[in-house]
């Protein structure tokens, strides 16, 4: 899974028995060395120390220290944390079931979970929290408030909201339950019936079983010749997950992945234990950069065995194996014992940690992708070249899309969600996700709600360019002679800049349209609203009704 310290283990060598001996009693006698004087230096500093220490607070920082030399998923689970970490293994949670976000100084509803307790309590997105059973809530950040909304099914909590369109704050009261975030939020069919698509947000508890069901009601009442699973943006999870997944669509008894650590007794092969549900339906996975761990288990165990067709952007990269240990006072660490293999023999880990790792680096810059020529290549059952480390390539890639940076900035700056929120107040229902679409006069509405609010500070490539024309200009001396020039295309960027929002109308109003129809149908007409427009299901739809090229891409090159 990737990690939750930042946004993004090396394999031992072979040494003689006598030489790994000798080392760990090398190690055992520096640890120990090491400890003693880290309990000297905390005592000493607790006794002298000019001001009072928080023990807790100060022996953490050591601990974290620790953690940020090793690898983005080593990290300690103190006691207070764990619920938070079992949520992100079995997607369960006692709560009210909503997603939350920062505006200002509160924290607003950004989406209410379907069928939850929020949801039933009538909470809406754009809600701002006030305060949580009686306590101000102003200036807390997300993780305060998420523990405050967090608690033991059929307890309960009181909200005092503030709601846009209502004069005064209105009370909720909400019975909290367990929330059951569904690792399958939306399975249907594309392609006038003839295509299941299953889509799949993580690999939780029993994911495979969610999974499995869904194939099977869309081979039995939709009648699909053929599917499509969605790994975009699945940051992965559990092993025994992604195996129980691959398994659905290869036979039983076949070898999904394996893992090899520091020591032979831990390495272990991973087999499917069950039969498969379809092994003749014709397969496209989706997958992209955020496709991480399990996610690139069950995408290249498919690709490795030639049992379906990879599209879209090349994934993470994470080919590394976490094991949690209990570590006294019901508190635990996490981490990397090994790295895994797929079937093919390779191990597509992007960055080897065992050279070092710059936690600053990491948390604020993307990986970057060596090309093929620096990695080893293997094959495929059928003979097919695919590599290790970069993650998996798909067998079509698809070209990213970036928005404008006018997009962007309306979307960061909320107003896109802002705006769905006006909306939903003057509209009570829409038409599904598949036939509604802004108007123009809607449009025009959304172009005079942004009047007065500042959204156009983004930089574009042409002012960046200017820039740095008006300091060589300047160090060239040459900023008198051009300051007439550069200060009248200065100009008349800002003025075009203006009419960016008329400009990108079509892209900005795709966006609009997202955020609005989650507000009336959630996660799942997000997504059915999204696939309308997505080039990723549009060429899996091309390839799986083409039998011959899905063939051609699946035979040995």
């Amino acid at each position: 899974m990737l990690p939750n310290k930042y946004r993004w283990l090396s394999l031992a060598g072979v040494v003689m028995l006598t030489s790994s001996a000798y080392s760990f009693k090398n190690d055992y006698f520096e640890i120990s060395k090491n400890l003693e004087i880290f309990t000297n230096i905390v005592k000493e500093i607790n006794a002298s120390y000019v001001d009072e220490i928080d023990p807790n607070k100060f022996i953490r920082s050591g601990i974290d220290g620790m953690m940020n030399s090793l690898d983005p998923y080593t990290d300690f689970i103190p006691e207070e944390d764990l619920d938070s970490y079992k949520m992100t293994t079995t997607g369960r949670y006692g709560g009210v079931g909503a997603l939350i976000k920062t505006e200002g100084d509160y924290v607003v509803i950004s989406e209410p979970y379907e069928g939850f307790p929020a949801d039933k309590a009538g909470l809406r997105a754009g809600d701002k929290l006030l305060e949580i059973d009686g306590q101000s809530v102003k200036k807390k950040n997300t993780e305060e408030v998420s523990k405050m909304l967090k608690g033991k099914p059929n307890t309960e909590v009181k909200l005092l909201i503030e709601r846009p369109g209502d004069s005064k704050p209105i009370t909720k009261s909400v019975l909290r339950q367990e929330i059951h975030i569904k690792s399958v939020p939306y399975y249907g069919t594309l392609n006038d019936s003839k295509t299941g698509y299953i889509r799949l947000t993580q690999f939780t508890e029993d994911c495979s079983k969610d999974v499995a069901n869904a194939l099977r009601e869309l081979k039995e009442k939709n009648k699909i010749q053929s599917v499509i699973l969605d790994l975009r943006g699945n940051p992965g999870g559990l092993l025994n997950e992604a195996v129980d997944v691959a398994n659905i669509f290869i036979p039983k008894n076949k070898e999904v992945v394996s893992t090899r650590g520091k020591r032979r007794e831990w390495d272990k092969s991973y087999k499917t234990e069950n039969e498969p549900v379809d092994l003749q339906i014709p397969l496209t996975v989706l997958i992209d950069e955020g496709s991480a761990s399990a996610s690139e288990i069950v995408s290249g165990t498919i690709q490795d065995l030639d049992r379906g067709v990879v599209i879209g952007r090349r994934s993470y990269g994470k080919g590394l194996v976490q094991t949690t240990k209990n570590v006294g006072f019901d508190a635990k660490v996490k981490l990397t014992t090994a790295k895994y293999y797929l079937p093919s023999s390779r191990c597509i880990q992007e960055i080897d940690y065992s050279k070092g790792f710059d936690a600053k680096k990491a948390y604020e810059e993307e990986p970057e992708h060596k090309p093929d020529s620096t990695h080893t290549a293997f094959k495929t059952s059928c003979g097919r070249t695919v590599y290790d480390a970069g993650g998996i390539r798909p067998d079509i890639e698809i070209e990213e899309t970036t928005p404008a940076n006018i997009t962007v900035s309306l979307v960061n700056k909320q107003l896109v969600f802002d705006y769905a929120t006006q909306y939903r107040i003057k509209h009570d229902k829409i038409p599904q996700p598949e036939q509604f679409e802004l108007s123009d006069a809607e449009y025009n509405d959304f172009v005079q709600f942004l009047s007065g609010k500042k959204y156009d500070d983004y930089t574009t490539v042409s002012e960046d360019v200017l820039k740095r024309l008006t300091e060589v200009a300047e160090k060239e001396n040459y900023n008198k002679a051009l300051k007439t020039e550069i200060e009248t295309i200065e100009a008349k960027m800002k003025a075009d800049k203006t009419k960016d929002v008329v400009k990108f109308k079509s892209e900005i109003k795709k966006w609009l349209e997202y955020e609005i129809v989650k507000r009336y149908y959630y996660q799942t007409g997000e997504i059915r609203e999204l696939l309308e427009d997505d080039d990723a299901a549009k060429q899996a739809i091309n390839v799986l009704d083409n039998p011959a090229k899905y063939k051609q891409i699946l035979s040995k090159k």
